[in-house]
């Protein structure tokens, strides 16, 4: 039997497709709410966990991590390409783009790509993949702004990639500059909030007990 061979487009569709899995739209559904009317209004393991609870937060985290790993991690080899560390971050893009505009929806807006950006790097070099997810999770303990904790590991990934040794010129340098820019436009709606002091500190409620609070009401912060 022959070796898979994927045309690049299709890896590309592929990935798209995966990364278009709206786990959090599902897990609210399975639970009887619309995640996009209560808590945050947002489609991400934050507003999860808030309106449903840690432990389908944590599961929903996990999928999102996984729509951006598992392409990277399969699909450029499948390609046959010469230069699979561009492949990657073409399949890794449209894995974020999917996340973000999933086509399950219609291209509605779904969560800000942070999971699963997260899990685009930790396929494809997953050292400075784990020290912004380490800096996200000092950020978080210390301030409990969510959003100031995905900017801020956004931040510390191109420095993760410098410290590491890799050159000003690599293909995967340059795309972490490009993700943190692309973190920093998702959440221009946050940091218009800290700037005005708006933005809520993450406080997960006592009860998993679907939340009522509609999404402008609860200003709670995105992922």
């Amino acid at each position: 039997m022959g070796s898979i061979h994927l045309p690049v487009i299709v890896a590309i569709v592929i990935a798209y497709v995966a990364g278009s899995i709206p786990s959090a739209y599902l897990a609210g559904k399975w639970r009887g709410v619309d995640l996009r009317k209560r808590g945050s209004g947002n489609l991400g393991a934050t507003n999860v966990v808030r309106v449903l609870g840690i432990r389908i937060g944590a599961l929903v985290f996990i999928v999102d991590t996984l729509k951006g790993f598992l392409p990277v991690f399969f699909l450029p080899a499948l390609t046959g390409t010469a230069r699979p560390e561009i492949m990657s971050l073409a399949i890794g893009g449209a894995a974020i783009l999917g996340h973000v505009r999933p086509v399950f929806l219609l291209g509605q807006k779904g969560g800000k790509g942070v999971a699963t950006a997260g899990g685009v790097f930790l396929g494809v070099a997953w050292l400075p993949a784990l020290v912004a997810f380490a800096v996200w999770i000092v950020v978080f303990a210390t301030s409990r702004y969510v959003s100031v904790a995905s900017l801020s590991a956004a931040l510390a990934l191109p420095f993760a990639f410098f410290f590491t040794g890799v050159h000003l010129s690599d293909p995967f340098f340059i795309a972490s500059i490009v993700v943190a820019l692309f973190v920093f436009f998702t959440h221009r709606a946050n940091i218009g909030r800290l700037r005005r002091g708006e933005e809520h500190r993450f406080v997960r409620g006592s009860t998993a007990e679907p939340s009522t609070e509609p999404p402008q009401a609860a200003r709670a912060p995105h992922r």
